[in-house]
């Protein structure tokens, strides 16, 4: 290397030449400075290719809309389905509460009608006792006499209290056994027998449906008597003798 044979005292100054060479040096070197800045794989790019990069920057707000919109619509779809639900269980109970009172209304009516078929049958019962009350006669002649009249008005036969005892009284004097062995009716072996003395003939085509057919009882025989002088008298109330 050459000696540097420049001194302070020798210095010569710059001349427009070489100022403008050093300012081109250090604009080179400022140059160098910014391109050293940029990464390795950095790639410069024009400004009209910086755009899209920008409105990538701004995509992020419509996707958070539409995140936005589905998670509205999910809440409402939720909404309808809790709606859909909340109708269903309370038409289930409202279904719930009217069969329920259906049942009870049924209840109700079935105790009712019960209620009123057994107060039916209590009067019924009271009713039926009362008529056999009604029907109990006592065994003389006042309770024959009353029992055979109840039996000759249900059958249409006429005839009074006062008929029936005159005419038994001059035949049987209240005797349900007396029997006549002397007239001519015995005579023919057809003796009169019984309260109203009839004979048996007359007692089996007279008799009353309903009583007995033992010509000596005190009610079958005062209703055949009774029959039998309706057909020939008109009432036993005009008879006043044999018959």
């Amino acid at each position: 290397m050459p000696k540097n044979i420049l001194t302070r005292g020798h210095s010569r100054s710059l001349t427009r030449t070489h100022k403008i060479a050093i300012a081109g040096v250090g604009t080179l070197g400022a140059a160098a400075l910014a391109i050293s800045a940029v990464p390795a794989s950095g790639q410069t790019t024009t400004t009209s290719e910086a755009a899209p990069a920008a409105q990538v920057a701004y995509s992020s707000q419509p996707i958070k809309d539409v995140k936005a919109s589905v998670t509205d619509q999910l809440a409402g779809a939720s909404e309808k389905v809790a709606s859909i639900e909340a109708k269903k269980q309370a038409a289930a109970e409202a279904a719930q509460k009217k069969t329920a009172a259906a049942k009870q209304q049924a209840a109700a009516k079935a105790a009712k009608e019960r209620a009123a078929e057994q107060a039916a049958s209590r009067s019924a019962a009271r009713t039926q006792t009362k008529q056999v009350a009604a029907k109990s006669y006592p065994d003389n002649l006042h309770g024959w006499i009353t029992e055979a009249l109840d039996i000759m008005k249900a059958k249409g036969i006429p005839g009074s209290y006062h008929g029936l005892h005159k005419n038994i009284m001059r035949e049987s004097s209240g005797n349900p056994k007396a029997i006549n062995d002397w007239d001519i009716n015995a005579i023919n072996g057809i003796p009169s027998k019984g309260l109203l003395q009839v004979i048996p003939p007359t007692f089996k085509a007279y008799h009353v449906a309903g009583t007995s057919w033992n010509i000596y009882d005190p009610v079958a025989n005062i209703t055949a008597a009774a029959n039998y002088a309706a057909d020939k008298y008109g009432t036993i109330d005009n008879v006043n003798s044999a018959y």
